[in-house]
């Protein structure tokens, strides 16, 4: 009789526990969404630049075109002497990021602002243009990297939390096919 007594449940024993569990489950929620939002804004501002390199690579065709006829894939052109000067055009990046994204130019760099909070913010843009050399005798190609410095405010149940921060690399390449 005492062993009865002993395991017997009362009516609404549990409930402390079942509310533990659901508040742990939804900061988990919460935590799996925070992450979520920052990756998708990292993939997408990620995808951006990638668009913005590539027009970079692809603005300086018209140059690249006179290599090619001689057989480099660089971005030269005949000055008219008979010698070849350099041409290289690092494009406009930011403007083409602020175009795609809707960012506003701030004293640090460009903001996504939504609703009055900051979104995000990119700066330190770095654009390393690889030109081949004249006579190389071979073409590696036209190639364009770019780096540049994301920070995402994160939130959790309210509260800001530091920004994640991250350098985002992409490059693209040239080559011609003749």
């Amino acid at each position: 009789m005492k062993f009865k007594q002993i395991f017997r449940r009362r009516p609404g024993e549990g409930t402390p526990m079942i509310l533990a569990i659901v508040l742990v489950l939804l900061m988990l929620f919460c935590t799996i969404a925070e992450f979520s939002r920052v990756w998708i804004i990292a993939q997408g501002v990620k995808e951006a630049t990638q668009q913005a390199v590539i027009s970079t690579i692809n603005d300086n065709y018209d140059d690249v075109y006179h290599a090619v006829r001689e057989g480099y894939a660089a971005g030269w052109y005949p000055d008219g002497t008979g010698r070849w000067d350099e041409s290289v055009d690092t494009g406009d990046v930011y403007g083409q990021l602020s175009e795609t994204l809707g960012l506003e130019n701030a004293g640090r760099g460009y903001q996504k602002v939504t609703d009055g909070k900051v979104e995000y913010t990119i700066s330190g843009l770095s654009v390393e243009l690889d030109n081949n050399g004249l006579s190389s005798g071979q073409s590696e190609g036209y190639t364009a990297a770019v780096e540049i410095h994301l920070e995402v405010p994160v939130r959790f149940l309210g509260n800001l939390l530091p920004s994640a921060s991250m350098t985002l690399h992409t490059e693209a390449k040239y080559v011609p096919l003749f």
